[in-house]
């Protein structure tokens, strides 16, 4: 079991049982949308991210992304982790269909490839070493690679998201997030390279 110095918000009861399965902390569920007129929630989230700190894990979907998008304004910025999980089609257990953009939410993944989103994202894991915290990739960088300020940017980055297997619809910033959250700026070079000769 892992014990985390901060808490996980997670969409749902669902998420909570699979997270529940190998993780022996605080985990708060925003019950889907219920969470944008649910004051007293929202207040309880803000005063444990300044207590503790909060790691965000929604689906990788447009409804996870917007609740995602609200939280970061309930609670400090600073004291907030984005965690991504990976896109991995597939049905959940309990569904007959596949979900409408036809990815696992957090419920369907695995026990190791949750724990692995969330020592990516840089989760306090107590009783294992603190992450060394690596070099974050700036809008700068963005600009250079011509992820940003260029004509074809928004395509470049759409097919670079294409590539990691992250969600096409991310926003520029929400794009920066998450591969500050999953790679080092050398793996980011080296997939655009890898694109442009093919």
């Amino acid at each position: 079991m892992l014990e985390l110095k901060e808490t996980v918000v997670v969409e749902g009861k669902y998420d909570l049982m699979r997270l529940r399965e190998f993780i022996a902390s605080p985990i708060i569920t925003t019950e889907g949308f219920r969470i944008f007129a649910d004051k007293e929630k929202q207040f309880l989230i803000r005063e444990i991210a300044a207590k503790n700190g909060i790691i965000l894990m929604t689906d990788p979907d447009k409804a996870g992304q917007v609740i995602r998008s609200f939280l970061v304004g309930v609670a400090d910025k600073s004291k907030i982790k984005q965690c991504y999980v990976p896109l991995v089609k597939g049905v959940e257990k309990r569904k007959s269909a596949p979900s409408k953009d036809g990815f696992l939410g957090v419920e369907g993944l695995s026990a190791e490839t949750l724990a692995e989103a969330l020592r990516k994202c840089g989760a306090e894991i107590i009783g294992e070493e603190k992450p060394i915290k690596k070099q974050e990739i700036t809008k700068m960088d963005f600009y250079e690679m011509g992820l940003s300020g260029r004509a074809n940017s928004a395509k470049l980055r759409q097919e670079l998201l294409e590539k990691l297997g992250l969600p096409t619809y991310l926003s520029a910033n929400a794009m920066l997030c998450a591969i500050n959250c999953l790679y080092n700026k050398n793996e980011i070079v080296d997939k655009l390279t890898e694109m442009s000769y093919n």
